[in-house]
């Protein structure tokens, strides 16, 4: 991850690092983020390891699976391990939920600490920073992402997501973003069964979805010779394991334009559908010639990837969802997935514009 922050920042940003933050050495066995804790800094890893893991309770079965297998009573699994150059820290700056996560020293390690509140003064101050930052959270997280999807497995892994893309995104644009959008992207109409999205495929656009339904499957089987051998006989695509179902408002082919990456799933349309497509060379153009945009597209992508990490796991059970175990709601009790007044004022203006946005592309 070294060569992200080197690529991603230029050296005037690496200098203001260095002269706010300070650097700490720590030892083996050092908690650095503690799960439900707001991070009061943000921490780069220049020397050492640091361990990710999570936190399963004993009353998930899936736990006990585990520590069955394992042979004794396991209370965190490591889902992680970050070297150099890695970042921590970034959950205030891209999500209202508290991090999920232990990040614990697994050796002698050296990081700087960039505090919490100086970081985002910058953040707002300098536009150029925050394209830059946020692009650089966006691509470290898609890794996660990927790393998480193929460590933990494919099953029901991105499954519901609780709000649409959309209202996180419209929630942080401005008007004159989502006029921008509007001028120059394109409805279109796609018939049920048609692939919008090959996995490993070339993206021609950011797609949101207008109308009607849309599937996310990964090919299990596609690196095998013999799988691949059978369909072109047989004149058929490769089957794949369905992930999740998309409706209404949900954004696809974004991590496309962090970084060139290609997907690492298929889209297809599951009935008639509608959506918005903005061209990849059109976003590319406004995000070179628009800071502002700029900073706000990144961070809206690094805020859409942030959610879907740490949704992966707290559907898998390592979560507080009290709700989740059959008890009633208490208003004493913060739950993870709760959000705050500020995002839900911010969720409401975006549904408007949404909706608003819809009129005026007259879809129903």
């Amino acid at each position: 991850m070294t060569e992200v922050l080197l690529k991603e920042l230029t050296n005037s940003d690496i200098d203001w690092m260095i002269a706010t933050g300070h650097q700490i050495e720590i030892a083996a066995g050092t908690l650095l983020i503690q799960p439900g804790k707001v991070a009061d800094a943000l921490h780069i890893l220049l020397e050492g390891i640091l361990t990710v893991s999570i936190h399963q309770p004993d009353i998930n079965p899936l736990t006990r699976a585990f520590s069955a297998i394992e042979g004794d009573e396991i209370l965190d699994r490591e889902i992680a391990i970050l070297s150099s150059g890695e970042v921590v820290g970034e959950i205030p700056f891209v999500s209202n939920r508290p991090t999920i996560t232990t990040v614990k020293a697994a050796e002698k390690s050296l990081v700087m600490s960039i505090p919490q509140q100086q970081l985002a003064d910058k953040l707002q101050q300098d536009i150029g920073f925050a394209s830059r930052f946020y692009r650089a959270i966006a691509i470290m997280l898609a890794d996660r992402v990927q790393t998480t999807v193929n460590q933990l497995g494919y099953s029901n892994l991105v499954q519901g997501q609780p709000l649409r893309d959309v209202l996180f995104m419209f929630g942080e644009l401005h008007d004159s973003d989502i006029d921008w959008i509007i001028a120059y992207g394109k409805s279109q109409k796609i018939p049920a069964d048609t692939t919008l999205i090959r996995e490993q495929g070339p993206v021609d656009a950011l797609y949101i979805l207008l109308d009607g339904g849309m599937s996310v499957s990964v090919c299990l089987n596609e690196r095998n010779p013999l799988t691949r051998a059978f369909a072109a006989i047989e004149g058929s695509e490769i089957a794949g394991r369905e992930l999740a179902r998309l409706s209404k408002g949900e954004i696809m082919g974004e991590t496309a334009f962090i970084d060139g990456r290609l997907p690492s799933m298929t889209v297809k349309a599951m009935e008639d559908s509608v959506i918005l497509a903005i061209s990849r060379q059109e976003l590319a153009a406004k995000l070179q010639q628009d800071v502002g945009f700029s900073s706000r597209f990144y961070r809206v992508i690094a805020i859409l990837l942030s959610q879907r990490l740490q949704g992966m796991l707290t559907r898998l059970g390592y979560g507080r969802r009290v709700y989740s175990q059959g008890l009633p709601l208490n208003n004493n009790v913060e739950y993870e997935d709760e959000l705050n007044d500020s995002v839900l004022d911010r969720v409401a203006i975006a549904g408007k514009r949404f909706d608003w946005m819809l009129e005026r592309l007259k879809v129903s």
